[in-house]
């Protein structure tokens, strides 16, 4: 057995100020109920809310806050991800690794913003993949990244055992999103550590799933501080030997004789891909088949939008989102 303890913090998060102190706080909670915890994961945009009009350049204050922690309690940290201000002026989705020592080891970037609803946000280009010493090789991956399995393909082609899922799930679709950890656990043979956050940070019911696909954890919609301990032989010997001594994905695929030439941009196996238009934001009342405006149009409409959900966070008679 090669057991490893892994904390989830579902906890509620502001749009308007920074929840960085709260989650200071509630790392100091879990060591005194759990001291057992070797591993600690927060939601996706936890630090500063979903306002990328807070981001912030890297390194940063912050982050040297969360580095303390780690360091203080001896744990490896995953304090969410936030918005990554660059000296270029784009904007990321950006989330650290943190080790034992204080270090941050890793950092990675979504390379799937949530669009259109995300335009401001550009996307990642490089996998995180990290190897915690005699216990395994973990993943990380924010949000909507598992909606598109060629991700987790890679992760997993590379040999993590364990996924970890920051995410910001507010919305109606969360029910899906649930599905889709599940399956991703059974597809690719892994655990996945699924973390969601409450208010300005999501729905919760935040879940752990092991390589079968069983949930050994989901949370409800209230703060939740959830310790697993999982065990990396079960990833290894169902890898090896199938689901329940069953299917063996992983090594199904490594052997198959089938290539992909969807994956190949000079092939026209993606031409219907192109036939469905540009990827923007639905307008009121708009039907299907509905003649596709110039791009300039569509682009204004999204700033336009991208204002109205700013407001929203910020106009007095909004949401109680604090």
């Amino acid at each position: 057995m090669t057991p490893f303890a892994i904390t989830g913090i579902q906890m509620h998060v502001g749009a308007l100020h920074s929840n960085v102190e709260g989650m200071l706080q509630r790392i100091d909670v879990m060591m005194a109920r759990f001291p057992w915890t070797q591993m600690a994961v927060f939601s996706e945009l936890a630090p500063y809310g979903p306002l990328d009009r807070f981001a912030q350049p890297f390194p940063n204050d912050d982050l040297a806050r969360f580095q303390d922690a780690a360091r203080r309690y001896k744990i490896w940290l995953i304090p969410g991800s936030m918005f990554e201000k660059t000296e270029d002026g784009r904007v990321f989705n950006t989330s650290v690794v943190i080790n034992p020592d204080g270090e941050i080891i890793s950092k990675y970037s979504k390379m799937f913003p949530f669009m259109p609803y995300e335009q401001s946000v550009s996307s990642g280009t490089n996998f995180c993949i990290f190897d915690v010493p005699n216990v395994g090789r973990f993943g990380l991956s924010i949000c909507y990244d598992m909606w598109f399995p060629e991700t987790t393909r890679h992760l997993t082609s590379h040999g993590v055992e364990v996924l970890l899922h920051p995410v910001l799930t507010g919305t109606t679709d969360r029910e899906a999103e649930l599905s889709i950890a599940r399956a991703t656990a059974a597809q690719f043979q892994c655990y996945v550590v699924d973390v969601n956050g409450l208010g300005a940070g999501g729905v919760g019911r935040s879940l752990v799933v092991d390589p079968s696909a069983t949930v050994l954890h989901q949370s409800g919609g209230q703060e939740d501080i959830f310790p697993i301990e999982i065990d990396l032989d079960q990833v290894r010997r169902q890898r090896e030997f199938g689901m329940k001594g069953l299917g063996q994905v992983l090594k199904s695929f490594r052997d198959r004789s089938t290539e992909f030439p969807v994956y190949d941009p000079a092939n026209e196996a993606g031409s219907y891909l192109d036939t469905l238009g540009p990827l923007r934001m639905p307008k009121q009342g708009e039907k299907f088949g509905t003649e596709l405006p110039d791009p300039r149009t569509a682009l204004e409409y999204q700033e336009q939008s991208h204002s109205h959900m700013d407001a929203i966070y910020t106009h007095k008679g909004g949401p109680e989102i604090s």
